[in-house]
Formats: structure tokens, C-alpha cells, sequence
């Protein structure tokens, strides 16, 4: 089989290999479709901390089982699936108490482990998940950026009732306002600079899109959330503008969800935090409830995902996808690769 390989930031290379064997519980899955996020941006220019080259990438996927093992449970070939790529060690403080999601030895796959760029994978069927019928494969690539996102709102409580302000409308703040309304929200505020990625917040249905840069983003709280203001908010660009927005525009005591990963140090006004007794939250990808609600959310037709899809590119196209996200920038949402013709 086919697998794509990048040898050094910025080179993707393929070579042959063999198609994996399977035993035990493992289900070989011919990958269909893999989505390219911002942390496989970092890994193209070379500025992922915790990824060592060569690196087969792929982590947000979807396929189709080929071949099961005498002990994969229900699965069966034929079944649509999607994977959870996390590779956990099982013992330690956090595996050993439920949260292996922030385990001390969390390997990713397509990261710090092997990830699903090839025509075929092997993996353990406790990773793996059915798509609802009449889920297409492009949108079974998105659960995992989905998942992120109700984990993300997962660290602030029930989202029911809530008025909820999300900053940054990328693929990622979309979804977290996506995952909000169909929660049960009572609103969702979505901010950005970006007019295109205001008007896909549009046509998702988030009730307030604000430009941040050209609108009073305090005065549009105000208007909207009243003088309550927010009872939650999520920073989803991971830049200190943002994060500072947050934190003077935030009620006293409010949760404030750290979504967005910081490529520098931030500059972040800590005073405010202190004297406002506010909850700084990080929130790091998700655990096995995350993938079945967010596979649920897509289920009963809550999430909107089609607008989120800026292009397809077939998987011996593989580099072209880095080099139209980084023409396209503020127009380039979700591009996935296509591996497998449906």
C-alpha cells in the first residue's frame, strides 16, 4: 500500500509498504478521507514542539472496515467508521483515574506516533467508531475536531441555558459554537476579524457574529448577553488579543476555556484574573463520551459541517493541501484528503 511520509517540514514523500496484519481485537480500516487541521500546519512549517520527523500525519479520518479480528466485537467489514488517535500508556496518576486524555505518556497518532496517511490501518477496536447512517465520509473526518469541541465545553458544565461567547471563528471556535447551540445554549456569540469566516459562522446558524476589529465587542456583549454578560467563554485562536478580550470582557467568576493553542508565549493581564476571581481552563483534545456526543450532535442533525469544507485534494495531491491552505489563509477552513473513492 501507499503511504505518504513527511521526511523534513515541508517535504511529503510516498513509499511502499506492506498493508498491515491484524489479530486480537484490531479492525483494518482502508482509510477514505483525512482532514488537515492547524497542528498539521505546524508540523509543515516545523514548529511542532512534541513532533520528531519523519512523520506519517493523519489523525482526523474516516473509512471503511475491510477485516476484522476473531475479537473486534460488533464490527464487521463494511462498516463506516472513524478512529480516536490517541495512544495511551494505561498506568499512569491520570490513565489510572479516568483521564487518560491528559495522560503523562500520550503519544498521538500522526504526531508522536504513526498516523493514518496510507491506504490502510490497523488499529484496536476500542478507538474505533460507527458513523450514523447517511454520514458521509467527508463529514466522518470532522468528529475528531468536533470532538475537541465538546470536551472543550465539557470543562465549563452543563452548556444547557447558557450564554455563550466564543472567540475565534477557525474550523475549531465553529464547531465550539456549533457543539454550544446544539447543547442546548440559550445563545452563542462568535468573534473574528475575518468577514469569510463570519459568514460560514452565519451559515452554520450561530445567532451573533461580530467582527471584532470593526464592531464595540463590549458594547455587543452588552446588547446581546445584557449586563450579565457571558456565563462561559472559549478562546479558540490562542493569541494574546484574544485571550486578553476574555478576560476584560468577562463577568467576575466567570470560566474562561482555553481552547486555542499558543504558538508563542502569551502577554496576558493576570492582574484581572486575580481581582475578578477568574477561572483560567486549558482543555486538551477529549475522551471516548466526547466522540459518541459529538457523534450524536451529527446524528440528529445539529451540526452543520458542509460550509466548514473549503476543498478536497487526492491523497498523491497530499502536499497540494498545505500549499492552498497557506495561499487561501483567512478563506481556508477544512481541507481534506481524499485516500479512498467512496
Amino acid at each position: 500500500m501507499q503511504q505518504a511520509v513527511m521526511k523534513t517540514p515541508g517535504e511529503i514523500t510516498f513509499r511502499e509498504v506492506e498493508k498491515p496484519g491484524i489479530s486480537g481485537r484490531q479492525v483494518l480500516i482502508k482509510i477514505m478521507r483525512i482532514g488537515v487541521c492547524g497542528s498539521d500546519i505546524h508540523v509543515y512549517h516545523g514548529k511542532h514542539p512534541f513532533t520528531p520527523y519523519p512523520v506519517v500525519q493523519g489523525h482526523e479520518v474516516s473509512g471503511e472496515i475491510v477485516k476484522t479480528g476473531p475479537d473486534a466485537g460488533e464490527f464487521k467489514p463494511g462498516d463506516k467508521v472513524t478512529i480516536r488517535p490517541q495512544v495511551v500508556c494505561g498506568k499512569c496518576y491520570h490513565c489510572r483515574h479516568g483521564d487518560y486524555h491528559i495522560c503523562e505518556n500520550l503519544k498521538v497518532m500522526g504526531f508522536q506516533t504513526t498516523g493514518m496517511a496510507s491506504e490502510y490501518f490497523a488499529v484496536d477496536s476500542d478507538k474505533v467508531y460507527k458513523l450514523p447512517e447517511g454520514v458521509s465520509f467527508d463529514h466522518g473526518a470532522m468528529i475528531e475536531p468536533l470532538a475537541v469541541a465538546v470536551h472543550a465545553l465539557g470543562k465549563g458544565g452543563p452548556v444547557k441555558g447558557k450564554k455563550i461567547l466564543v472567540l475565534g471563528a477557525g474550523t475549531i471556535g465553529n464547531l465550539v459554537a456549533q457543539a454550544a447551540k446544539g447543547l442546548g445554549a440559550e445563545s452563542v456569540m462568535i468573534t473574528e476579524v475575518s468577514d469569510y469566516r463570519l459568514d460560514k459562522a452565519k451559515e452554520s446558524g450561530i445567532d451573533f457574529c461580530i467582527n471584532s476589529k470593526t464592531e464595540d465587542l463590549n458594547q455587543q456583549i452588552l446588547d446581546h448577553f445584557g449586563e450579565d454578560r457571558a456565563d462561559l467563554i472559549l478562546e479558540c485562536v490562542g493569541i494574546s488579543t484574544t485571550m486578553n478580550q476574555a478576560i476584560h470582557y468577562a463577568r467576575k467568576g466567570t470560566d474562561i476555556i482555553v481552547v486555542g493553542v499558543f504558538g508563542d508565549k502569551g502577554s496576558i493581564d493576570m492582574a484581572l484574573v486575580q481581582d475578578r476571581e477568574l477561572n483560567l481552563k486549558g482543555t486538551l483534545m477529549y475522551k471516548d463520551e466526547d466522540y459518541k456526543k459529538a457523534i450524536e450532535l451529527l446524528k440528529d442533525k445539529k451540526i452543520n459541517l458542509e460550509p466548514l469544507i473549503s476543498n478536497h485534494f487526492k491523497f498523491d495531491n497530499y502536499l497540494d493541501a498545505y500549499h492552498y491552505i497557506e495561499k487561501q489563509k483567512d478563506k481556508s477552513m477544512k481541507v481534506i484528503i481524499d485516500v479512498g473513492e467512496e
